[in-house]
């Protein structure tokens, strides 16, 4: 499996425009490999419970997130029926060239957690899409 270690950015705004990742072993070993870098135009974060990606902004570049708190706030508790309608609402760009989508939106914005349920998972990640091929259509 592969391990994201970093952000690729750009510009005076630092915008997200890559991922800097390594073979998960070579991580969990210690091994001095370097790491490969995979530039793209727009990043979607959709680690999950743990917004990896999200974290590492937060985190490295010290910058404010697009929510509520300016930083992953950390699910709730499960309460499906909620979570269901507000994984697809909490979806979108919380940092420029950053989109979260799914359980890493959810884990962001502070929202509860879904249960066995995955429309809004599928929705999240149909919003996400729309939102960069719209983004992509005007450069």
């Amino acid at each position: 499996s592969i391990t994201v270690v970093d952000v690729k950015v750009e510009g005076s705004d630092e915008r997200v425009c890559g991922l800097v990742i390594n073979w998960s072993p070579v991580e969990m070993s210690g091994l001095h490999v370097d790491p490969i870098t995979v530039g793209a135009k727009f990043v979607i974060d959709g680690t999950g419970h743990d917004a990896t990606v999200a974290r590492i902004v937060q985190d490295k570049l010290n910058k404010r997130l697009n929510t509520p708190t300016g930083k992953v706030a950390g699910e709730r508790s499960m309460w499906a029926d909620p979570a269901e309608q507000e994984v697809p609402r909490k979806t979108g760009e919380v940092y420029p060239g950053l989109y979260l989508i799914g359980m890493a939106a959810t884990a962001a914005h502070g929202t509860h957690r879904m249960g066995p349920i995955f429309g809004g998972m599928l929705l999240s990640g149909e919003k996400a899409a729309k939102e960069i091929l719209e983004k992509l259509k005007k450069d």
